[in-house]
């Protein structure tokens, strides 16, 4: 053990996979059954996850929505756009900063969603079937303590290049 940090050689059995490993594979047959239920409403996971973001949050930046939906700034800027352009969100100037234009759910952006939630409630609900309340309870603390450890390792290795 490294300063008090155990290895992932430590924590799992012998021959099992890295955890790490069995959380991308999770999260890509998420992605490819989020991206087969949203095509019929022409957006794709990354652009669901985003008008999610703004809907949880509210009006924000690019930059903003950006690191709450865990992509790059240019990457956003485009999709940003895209939405804009498709009406589901709007961008109005900040109140005290008015070069920052902050992005905002429309009308049309919220139907959209609304409309999702039955295929997006289905793959939830596969995922989750067979586990008890507990074990949901249980799963769901795992997934959110793992995002808010792995975003503070990330914040400290940003605050150590910089």
């Amino acid at each position: 053990m490294m300063g008090g940090v155990s290895t992932s050689a430590e924590q799992q059995p012998a021959g099992s996979p890295l955890t790490l490993y069995l959380v991308k594979r999770l999260e890509l047959a998420i992605r490819a059954l989020l991206d087969d239920a949203l095509r019929p409403v022409g957006l794709t996971t990354l652009q669901y996850t985003a008008l999610t973001v703004l809907e949880a949050s509210g009006a924000l930046s690019s930059a903003q929505l950006a690191r709450r939906s865990f992509l790059r700034p240019q990457t956003m800027h485009e999709m940003v756009l895209a939405l804009e352009k498709r009406g589901l969100i709007a961008r109005t100037p900040k109140p005290d900063n008015r070069r920052v234009l902050l992005a905002g759910l429309t009308d049309e952006g919220r139907a959209v969603l609304a409309g999702c939630a039955p295929a997006i409630a289905e793959v939830e609900g596969a995922l989750l079937a067979d586990l008890s309340p507990g074990q949901r309870a249980t799963f769901r603390e795992g997934l959110q303590h793992g995002v808010l450890a792995l975003g503070a390792l990330s914040s400290q290795r940003r605050s150590h290049e910089g």
